[in-house]
């Protein structure tokens, strides 16, 4: 009956946390197009400049600044390129994240953006929404949650049976060993007493 109750317990457990996976992901995938705005928005001046002189070639707008002799233009070169990364790592991230449901929470979990992870970890509010796919997700973390704590108990289980019997078997008596007599080649009664 109290295995029954744990079973329940668990799977409860992992219901609620698997109906968070989806609004986690929508959490996780709004600031990566926030921060993304705001990196374009930062951004847009430089590449004016870019369009203008260089054919929209930022590469060669850095290049430009890092050839100056003005040491504030050089200082600017290296705003720019982390900029301009930041911009495409982060067209990447919203690239990665509109696929599948499935195919963003692996995202998130196998190689997410470190820094808006942390961030949308920080700012979570934590949800029950009752839609299909978060019932979805939440019915089968709760079940392979519900799984691994079986088979961890019942591995466990086993391991303390063997261990019980190994040890009941080690405080048993040694059974009386039979000593095992060479057969005679003279009738019974006429053995000979040896001196």
């Amino acid at each position: 009956m109290l295995r029954g109750y744990l079973r329940l317990v668990v799977f409860a457990l992992g219901l609620l946390v698997g109906v968070q996976a989806p609004g986690f992901v929508d959490q996780y995938a709004k600031r990566v197009s926030a921060h993304y705005l705001e990196a374009q928005r930062s951004f847009a001046g430089f590449q004016q400049a870019a369009d203008q002189y260089f054919n929209g070639d930022v590469s060669a707008l850095v290049a430009h600044h890092l050839q100056s002799s003005d040491v504030v233009f050089r200082g600017e070169a290296k705003t720019i390129g982390e900029l301009f990364a930041r911009i495409r790592s982060l067209a990447a991230e919203m690239a990665a994240l509109g696929g599948s449901s499935l195919a963003r929470l692996i995202h998130i979990i196998v190689n997410p953006d470190r820094g808006i992870l942390q961030e949308t970890i920080g700012a979570y509010s934590y949800t029950v929404p009752l839609s299909p796919e978060a019932i979805s997700y939440g019915v089968t973390t709760g079940l392979l949650l519900a799984l691994a704590v079986e088979l961890i108990l019942a591995a466990l289980a086993a391991l303390m049976w063997n261990q019980w019997h190994r040890l009941r078997r080690g405080r048993r008596q040694p059974a009386a060993r039979h000593v095992r007599r060479e057969p005679s080649i003279e009738p019974e009664g006429t053995h000979k007493p040896r001196s």
